[in-house]
């Protein structure tokens, strides 16, 4: 039998869900109708630059922190879901980050890194980072910080940048 704790979270859950969103599971929305500006994608060779872990928390997303936002899907219609970010940069006056995931079929994929687990993830299961693709977001499109990633794991997905994709 579930808590009371456990039912009001749930459907508080539930009902912001139904506020915020138009249709769609809560894995999978539309976009937010407030007028925020759609992530922007680029090839991570194409936005190459030095890169440096410097998590400060002052409530500015910094590198080596992971935040969430609205991520469409690349099929572009309309479509997407709140996703982890890890911050690597800045350009064009908005955060660079990098998408990351809880798929275990991006195990083998050469154009992600394992980083395990962490406390960005409520279920604890390991997760990826997409090193191809990079991810442009304003900083008030962040919906929340999830934690900060340690300098170790940091520093894999840096090496991987500098050595595949022309970051310094």
């Amino acid at each position: 039998m579930a808590s009371w704790g456990s039912l009001l979270r749930r459907a508080t859950t539930y009902g912001l869900d139904l506020l915020t969103h138009s249709r769609g599971t809560p894995q999978e929305r539309t976009a937010p109708s407030r007028g925020t500006p759609p992530v922007r994608t680029a090839p991570t060779a194409d936005r190459a630059r030095r890169i440096g872990y410097a998590p400060d928390l002052d409530g500015a997303a910094d590198p080596g922190e992971i935040v969430w936002a609205w991520v469409s899907y690349e099929e572009g219609d309309g479509r997407g879901k709140d996703r982890p970010l890890l911050v690597v940069g800045r350009g064009r006056g908005r955060l660079l980050g990098l998408m990351l995931s809880s798929q275990q079929s991006h195990v083998d994929d050469r154009d992600w890194v394992s980083i395990g687990a962490g406390a960005w993830d409520r279920q604890g299961r390991a997760s990826y980072v997409r090193l191809d693709r990079v991810l442009e977001v304003g900083e008030h499109d962040i919906r929340r910080e999830g934690a900060v990633l340690d300098p170790q794991r940091f520093e894999l997905v840096a090496a991987r940048l500098r050595s595949g994709y022309g970051w310094t």
